[in-house]
């Protein structure tokens, strides 16, 4: 099984880049299309004909027609497109738009360096409606420092007017945003103020266009400079009150949430634009000209192949592949490998890495870390998803481990299947290996040598899952199969071998299974739906066992109804008095593990450090304290899922420290998860009426407050640490 980052290749194209201008009236020296390996501008026309104009507009209209697209993207670039001129201009839009215009709407976009803009030429965007990105680098010093005419002077005052045009109260609707390429050696706070002073919409930052052969300039000592130059920008930007969107960092949070990032620079997008040269020739998009001599060319033109041709060629389709490397890498999911250029070496092509794979995975880790930063509390569903999918990586990599300890036999079949129903199911290999204890499982297999069997039964869960008629061996521990996340399965005879069939069938030596309602073979595991949280009580998996009271035996009906009930009450009260909660709980507690009552009937619960997702509690009528209890224990799931990608303790320091709530002294981490888990349950007691909820509130409040100042003195709180102990702090003393 493989990390999954790309999206399939595109069935369609849904943004046309039109080079209506192949020249330009600059002399930048980090230009791609001049100054890189592909030089075929030479040979092709200064600018679009009318005829190719309509050409390239009836190929548009056809593909938005045949895949009836409400909306197709159209970006006039070039070189530089204003050289067109305002009558060329605008015969070039209302050709376009009489075309594709009467099948679909058109979002108009336009790339340029601002500085022919003229009163005359915005009146004509505006009328379209065509939005427009101005390229900047930042103050005089900076952008100047490339982006200079041919006799060597510099453009940033020529560009500024243009967008001062654009800044207008009159034009500013067509004002799309400033683009910017990155150079470390600018100043990254002073090139972020001077971008801000121009009022974008929108900023975007763009690495410089590089490869293996002729990598990107780096200083010396400077392991990951790119990303350090960012995170310096995001730093300030975060700080800000983040004044107005950045691309780059709104799209890696996008894949932190599991969505798309909207750009091919990072995340899983890809296929879903096409170029269109000055003489109709389809092209692959233009970073490629940074790779070698005729990279971009696809061998189409718009005389002879529609988008569709050029969709099905092998160039457009092998754009989705990801390096041996990057299948491995547990960030692979937000970076999606990076630019597809970026990746190339002579040799072996674009099977590889981004050259600035150390600065990809350096900004990600750094920036999952910089909402430490800000908020000590991390409820939020985008936070508690982001958590998601970092517990996901780790489990994959943990189950290649596993997998790659096993020697021929059904576990090695099983972990084959796997990898097959990772490419053609990967929403249910996703929703199965999110469940809690797999990864306990996978623990004690590389810890204790438990058995490798749970892969199979994992490939019986997907198979199931999916609904794919393939089978699966698996065997059976004590009469019993259970298949993760979704139930177990008793088979009478206690037999050493069974088949499963994704079809929902179990074959043993003696009998025959279905996986389904009214077999009294086969137990689902009882699941609570609340209407917005769905929750599974967990209590036959066989790894459940993990925390630090013992897990109760299966449940009767009886016992299902009880905690139904009671957890419907409880989340009322969870909505009542802990608001901030919900969105979290709802993205992330998957599973409640009954665990033995206490003898005496006090309150139990507790949560496994391996377990992301689930919480054990015992059993409580009461639906105010399992409110608290459900609230108390994903905090510390979710500061275990923290602590697996930050470092927030110094590992070096042995300390100890009694805390209140505990009898014995605790170490840091102890203390850390007492803190963050308090701090969630003052807040509810906060939320509550009357003298006997004050008085507790004020009671959970001190003792966080004390113990936050009792772990500062230790010294083992790392940088990170400090800063995340500082936002609970200061989430405290706003209650004040």
């Amino acid at each position: 099984m493989t990390y999954r980052a790309s999206s399939p290749p595109s069935e369609v194209v849904r943004q046309f880049v039109l080079k209506v201008h192949g020249l330009c009236n600059l002399a930048c020296d980090h230009c791609y299309v001049y100054e890189h390996a592909d030089q075929t501008w030479r040979d092709r026309p200064a600018f679009m004909t009318p005829a190719t104009v309509r050409r390239a507009a009836e190929r548009i209209a056809d593909h938005a027609a045949r895949h009836r697209l409400d909306t197709v993207g159209i970006v006039l670039h070039g070189g530089e497109p204003l050289l067109l001129g305002p009558d060329r201009l605008e015969a070039a839009l209302t050709a376009i738009a009489s075309v594709v215009g009467a099948v679909t709407r058109i979002d108009w976009r336009m790339q340029t360096n601002g500085i022919l803009l003229t009163d005359r030429l915005a009146e004509i965007l505006l009328a379209f409606g065509v939005k427009v990105g101005v390229s900047l680098d930042g103050g005089r010093e900076a952008n100047d420092r490339h982006r200079r005419y041919q006799h060597g002077g510099g453009s940033f005052d020529a560009t500024v007017r243009g967008i001062s045009l654009l800044r207008q109260e009159r034009y500013r609707p067509v004002y799309a945003g400033i683009l910017c390429t990155v150079d470390v050696a600018n100043d990254p706070d002073a090139v972020y103020t001077a971008l801000l002073e121009q009022q974008p919409p929108r900023l975007d930052f763009l690495l410089p266009h590089a490869t293996w052969e002729t990598p990107p300039p780096r200083p010396a000592g400077a392991a990951t400079p790119y990303a350090d130059w960012l995170n310096r920008i995001r730093t300030r930007w975060l700080a800000d009150g983040r004044p107005v969107p950045i691309r780059l960092f709104d799209s890696l949070e996008a894949t932190a949430a599991g969505g798309d990032s909207e750009t091919e620079s990072v995340g899983g997008d890809r296929g879903d634009l096409a170029v269109i040269e000055t003489d109709g020739s389809w092209e692959q998009p233009d970073s490629m000209k940074t790779t070698f001599d005729g990279a971009a060319a696809t061998g189409l033109s718009v005389f002879t192949a529609s988008a569709d041709d050029l969709l099905r060629l092998p160039v457009m389709r092998q754009r989705t592949a990801l390096s041996a490397t990057c299948r491995a890498c547990p960030v692979v999911t937000r970076c999606g490998g990076g630019l597809y250029a970026h990746r190339y070496r002579h040799g072996n092509g674009f099977d590889n890495p981004s050259v600035y794979c150390a600065d990809l995975k350096e900004l990600i880790v750094t920036m999952d870390s910089l909402p430490l930063w800000v908020v000590g509390r991390l409820s939020g569903g985008d936070a508690v998803t982001a958590l998601s999918v970092a517990q996901e990586s780790f489990v994959r990599a943990l189950l290649v481990t596993v997998a790659d300890s096993c020697d021929d036999g059904p576990a090695a079949d099983a972990w084959d299947l796997l990898e097959d129903l990772d490419t053609r199911f990967p929403d249910a290999v996703r929703q199965v290996v999110a469940h809690p204890f797999l990864r306990v499982w996978a623990i004690r297999r590389l810890r204790e040598n438990a058995s490798a069997g749970r892969l199979a039964d994992l490939a019986a869960a997907v198979l199931v899952t999916a609904g794919d008629p393939a089978e699966v061996v698996v065997t059976p521990r004590d009469g019993r199969v259970h298949l993760p996340a979704l139930g177990t399965v008793t088979l009478p005879g206690a037999p050493d071998r069974a088949v499963i069939s994704g079809a929902g069938t179990v074959r043993w030596d003696g009998g025959t299974a279905r996986l389904e309602d009214g077999d009294p073979r086969w137990r689902p595991a009882p699941v609570v739906d609340l209407g917005d949280l769905v929750v599974r009580l967990e209590d036959a998996d066989p790894y459940r066992d993990c925390h630090d009271w013992p897990a109760a035996p299966p449940l009767s009906a009886e016992d299902v109804r009880s905690w139904t009930r009671a957890l419907t009450g409880a989340w009322q009260v969870i909505k009542r008095d802990a608001p901030g909660q919900v969105e979290g709980l709802v993205r992330g507690l998957r599973a409640i593990v009954p665990l033995v009552p206490a003898a005496d009937a006090t309150l139990r619960s507790a949560t496994s450090r391996h377990a992301f997702g689930a919480v054990g509690i015992a059993a409580t009528d009461d639906p105010e304290a399992l409110a608290v209890l459900l609230v108390h224990e994903f905090q510390h799931s979710k500061l275990a899922a923290v602590l697996d990608e930050h470092d927030l303790l110094d590992p070096r320091i042995e300390a100890t420290v009694r805390v209140a709530w505990r009898s014995d002294p605790r170490p840091p981490e102890g203390v850390l998860q007492g803190i963050y888990a308090h701090l969630a349950v003052a807040d509810m007691w906060r939320h509550r009426p009357g003298a006997a909820a004050a008085e507790i509130y004020a009671s959970y409040r001190n003792r966080t407050t004390a113990a936050i100042d009792a772990l500062r003195g230790t010294g083992a709180l790392a940088p990170l640490g400090q800063s995340f102990v500082d936002g609970i702090a200061a989430e405290i003393a706003s209650w004040r």
